[in-house]
Protein backbone atom coordinates (compact mmCIF):
# COMPACT_ATOMS: atom_id res chain seq x y z
CA UNK A 1 0.00 0.00 0.00
CA UNK A 2 1.45 3.53 -0.51
CA UNK A 3 1.45 5.44 2.20
CA UNK A 4 1.18 9.83 2.17
CA UNK A 5 4.31 11.17 2.56
CA UNK A 6 4.36 13.98 5.23
CA UNK A 7 5.82 17.11 3.91
CA UNK A 8 7.67 19.84 5.24
CA UNK A 9 6.64 22.28 7.28
CA UNK A 10 4.97 19.52 9.32
CA UNK A 11 6.02 19.28 12.78
CA UNK A 12 6.40 15.90 12.54
CA UNK A 13 9.26 15.93 10.48
CA UNK A 14 11.31 17.76 13.32
CA UNK A 15 11.06 15.44 15.93
CA UNK A 16 13.46 12.51 16.76
CA UNK A 17 12.19 9.20 16.44
CA UNK A 18 12.11 6.44 18.96
CA UNK A 19 13.84 2.81 18.63
CA UNK A 20 12.08 0.16 17.48
CA UNK A 21 11.85 -2.10 20.22
CA UNK A 22 10.94 -5.29 18.50
CA UNK A 23 10.50 -5.86 14.63
CA UNK A 24 6.57 -7.19 14.30
CA UNK A 25 4.71 -8.03 11.76
CA UNK A 26 3.60 -4.29 11.83
CA UNK A 27 7.20 -3.47 11.20
CA UNK A 28 7.18 -5.75 8.87
CA UNK A 29 4.34 -4.50 6.94
CA UNK A 30 4.59 -0.59 7.31
CA UNK A 31 8.94 -1.43 5.89
CA UNK A 32 7.01 -3.38 2.77
CA UNK A 33 4.38 -0.48 2.54
CA UNK A 34 7.91 2.14 3.05
CA UNK A 35 9.96 0.57 -0.14
CA UNK A 36 6.37 0.48 -2.06
CA UNK A 37 5.75 4.22 -1.57
CA UNK A 38 9.31 5.44 -1.83
CA UNK A 39 9.77 3.25 -5.75
CA UNK A 40 6.22 4.91 -6.22
CA UNK A 41 7.53 8.57 -5.56
CA UNK A 42 9.90 7.67 -7.26
CA UNK A 43 12.97 7.80 -4.70
CA UNK A 44 15.96 6.41 -3.38
CA UNK A 45 15.12 6.20 0.25
CA UNK A 46 12.37 6.78 2.94
CA UNK A 47 13.00 7.35 6.58
CA UNK A 48 9.76 6.07 8.86
CA UNK A 49 8.71 10.08 10.12
CA UNK A 50 8.14 10.88 6.39
CA UNK A 51 5.38 8.63 6.66
CA UNK A 52 4.04 10.03 9.89
CA UNK A 53 5.67 6.96 11.81
CA UNK A 54 7.97 7.92 14.92
CA UNK A 55 10.59 5.04 15.29
CA UNK A 56 14.13 4.52 13.82
CA UNK A 57 12.84 2.65 10.65
CA UNK A 58 14.56 3.38 7.04
CA UNK A 59 14.36 2.03 3.90
CA UNK A 60 16.53 2.96 0.97
CA UNK A 61 17.70 1.08 -2.32
CA UNK A 62 20.92 3.15 -4.45
CA UNK A 63 19.64 1.10 -7.54
CA UNK A 64 16.22 2.05 -7.39
CA UNK A 65 16.26 3.85 -10.61
CA UNK A 66 17.52 0.59 -12.36
CA UNK A 67 15.85 -2.51 -13.52
CA UNK A 68 16.63 -4.50 -11.19
CA UNK A 69 16.15 -3.58 -7.18
CA UNK A 70 18.18 -4.03 -4.10
CA UNK A 71 15.47 -3.21 -1.64
CA UNK A 72 17.01 -2.56 1.81
CA UNK A 73 15.31 -2.11 5.46
CA UNK A 74 17.99 -0.57 7.94
CA UNK A 75 15.83 -0.65 11.75
CA UNK A 76 17.64 1.07 14.53
CA UNK A 77 20.43 2.57 12.33
CA UNK A 78 23.22 3.93 14.17
CA UNK A 79 26.23 5.38 12.25
CA UNK A 80 30.14 6.78 12.42
CA UNK A 81 30.95 8.99 10.35
CA UNK A 82 33.78 8.26 8.40
CA UNK A 83 35.79 9.55 5.14
CA UNK A 84 36.72 13.25 3.77
CA UNK A 85 33.54 15.48 3.31
CA UNK A 86 32.08 15.53 -0.12
CA UNK A 87 29.28 17.93 -1.58
CA UNK A 88 26.19 15.59 -2.17
CA UNK A 89 25.13 17.66 -5.50
CA UNK A 90 21.54 18.72 -6.17
CA UNK A 91 20.43 16.64 -3.18
CA UNK A 92 16.32 16.39 -2.55
CA UNK A 93 13.54 14.96 -0.55
CA UNK A 94 10.00 13.32 -0.99
CA UNK A 95 9.22 15.27 2.07
CA UNK A 96 10.67 18.70 0.29
CA UNK A 97 8.01 20.25 -1.61
CA UNK A 98 8.28 22.16 -5.21
CA UNK A 99 11.35 19.29 -5.82
CA UNK A 100 13.71 21.72 -4.19
CA UNK A 101 17.56 20.90 -4.45
CA UNK A 102 20.63 21.51 -3.22
CA UNK A 103 24.02 20.90 -2.63
CA UNK A 104 24.82 19.51 1.25
CA UNK A 105 28.00 18.71 2.65
CA UNK A 106 28.20 14.98 3.92
CA UNK A 107 31.27 12.27 4.37
CA UNK A 108 32.51 10.59 2.23
CA UNK A 109 31.70 6.72 4.08
CA UNK A 110 30.32 5.97 7.20
CA UNK A 111 29.97 2.60 9.31
CA UNK A 112 26.87 1.31 9.51
CA UNK A 113 25.25 -0.31 12.54
CA UNK A 114 21.42 -1.59 12.67
CA UNK A 115 19.26 -5.07 11.97
CA UNK A 116 17.86 -5.78 8.82
CA UNK A 117 14.06 -6.80 9.16
CA UNK A 118 14.18 -10.33 10.45
CA UNK A 119 16.37 -9.00 13.02
CA UNK A 120 19.72 -10.05 11.93
CA UNK A 121 22.78 -7.71 12.83
CA UNK A 122 24.24 -5.25 9.64
CA UNK A 123 27.68 -3.87 10.27
CA UNK A 124 29.18 -2.49 7.40
CA UNK A 125 30.70 0.47 5.98
CA UNK A 126 29.21 2.30 2.74
CA UNK A 127 30.85 4.65 0.22
CA UNK A 128 29.94 6.90 -2.68
CA UNK A 129 25.73 7.46 -3.00
CA UNK A 130 24.80 4.61 -0.27
CA UNK A 131 26.83 6.41 2.23
CA UNK A 132 25.11 9.80 0.85
CA UNK A 133 21.54 8.29 0.89
CA UNK A 134 21.83 6.53 4.56
CA UNK A 135 23.00 9.70 5.98
CA UNK A 136 19.99 11.42 4.34
CA UNK A 137 17.63 9.09 6.20
CA UNK A 138 19.77 9.07 9.20
CA UNK A 139 19.11 12.61 9.76
CA UNK A 140 15.05 12.31 9.29
CA UNK A 141 15.38 9.96 12.38
CA UNK A 142 16.78 13.16 14.59
CA UNK A 143 14.22 15.64 12.69
CA UNK A 144 16.89 16.84 10.40
CA UNK A 145 16.11 17.73 7.34
CA UNK A 146 18.46 18.24 4.23
CA UNK A 147 17.30 22.28 3.80
CA UNK A 148 18.25 22.47 7.78
CA UNK A 149 21.70 21.95 6.59
CA UNK A 150 21.86 24.55 3.67
CA UNK A 151 22.78 28.72 4.31
CA UNK A 152 20.55 30.72 6.71
CA UNK A 153 20.07 32.90 3.62
CA UNK A 154 18.62 29.86 0.93
CA UNK A 155 16.87 28.53 3.81
CA UNK A 156 15.03 32.26 4.13
CA UNK A 157 14.50 32.45 0.56
CA UNK A 158 12.97 28.61 0.21
CA UNK A 159 11.09 29.40 3.57
CA UNK A 160 9.30 32.39 1.53
CA UNK A 161 8.72 30.71 -1.75
CA UNK A 162 7.01 27.44 0.57
CA UNK A 163 4.62 30.39 2.34
CA UNK A 164 3.79 31.31 -1.25
CA UNK A 165 2.79 27.98 -2.53
CA UNK A 166 0.66 27.13 1.12
CA UNK A 167 -1.29 29.84 0.08
CA UNK A 168 -2.28 29.46 -3.31
CA UNK A 169 -2.88 26.07 -2.40
CA UNK A 170 -4.78 26.47 0.93
CA UNK A 171 -7.03 28.83 -1.44
CA UNK A 172 -8.17 26.86 -4.11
Amino acid sequence: MILDIVTYPDPRLKQVSQSVGVITDEIRELAANMLETMYAAPGVGLAAPQVGKNIRMLVMDESAQEEKKHPRVLVNPVLTFLGEEVVSEQEGCLSVPMNYRADVVRKSMVHLNALNIDGSVIDEDLEGFGAIIVQHEYDHLDGILFIDKISRLRRSLYDSKVKKWLRRKNAV
